[in-house]
């Protein structure tokens, strides 16, 4: 199964002359997971790129997962470059779409962020999988104790970003984070009105706002074992 996603990320299923293929593409499976930061940040960047969708049955028989260097998805095929770990693709695209910081300690700073966002998902998806049951009422108690240390930089930052006064992976990073806690937790960002107007400014993005609004986005469950 593949869809072609133009900057509006729409996806349809047509194929394209050689000449016009997506210069990226996504290998991962039917769910939104730990693909949505890079699918948010290549749409709002204009990029195009293809998916290809793999069944959890075809995972299953390890071929692929042979060829993961990881032995995990997602992979992202940029020309002859393959990458493995979410983090690492929106830090490469970070670095080819002007993303990363005006200079080195702005990068710092934003690797710094997103590596915060990264403990923030851990948390998240250690829930998810394994303590949703048990645990999703103390998660959310303690869920202010995180998202304070975001609101406290977006309230000093008057850009509106977390670092400098441009976009960055961190920002895409931490919209989809927040994005998913707004499902678990609907009224999670409300004493955090930084954060609450964060969202809200991404997503109004242009680019953003089609591509949350594309059947492409909406049809895939946020994980993949239907808990969010």
């Amino acid at each position: 199964m593949r869809h072609t996603h133009t900057g509006s990320a729409t996806a349809v299923n047509q194929q394209h002359p050689s000449t016009n293929m997506p210069p990226y593409t996504i290998t991962y499976f039917p769910v939104r997971g730990r693909c949505t930061a890079v699918r948010i940040m290549l749409s709002d960047q204009g990029q195009q790129w293809k998916e290809v969708v793999v069944s959890l049955e075809d995972w299953m028989k390890g071929d692929l997962k042979k060829t993961c260097v990881f032995g995990q998805l997602p992979k992202f095929q940029d020309g002859d470059l393959a990458l493995f770990q979410s983090n690492t693709i929106l830090r490469h695209l970070g670095r080819k779409h002007g993303a990363y910081g005006k200079n080195d300690s702005e990068a710092a700073l934003i690797d710094m962020f997103n590596d915060g966002v990264e403990d923030l998902r851990i948390k998240y998806i250690k829930l998810i999988y394994q303590e949703y049951e048990t645990g999703k009422d103390a998660y959310i108690k303690d869920l202010p104790n995180h998202l304070s240390k975001f609101e406290a930089v977006l309230a000093k930052n008057k850009s509106g970003f977390l670092v400098g006064d441009s976009i960055s992976v961190a920002d895409y990073s931490l919209f989809d984070v927040l994005l998913n806690h707004q499902v678990l937790s609907p009224t999670c960002l409300d004493s955090f009105p930084a954060l609450k107007g964060f969202v809200q400014r991404m997503s109004s993005r242009p680019k953003i706002k089609a591509f949350l609004e594309s059947d492409a986005h909406k049809s895939l469950p946020i994980n993949g074992n239907g808990k969010q």
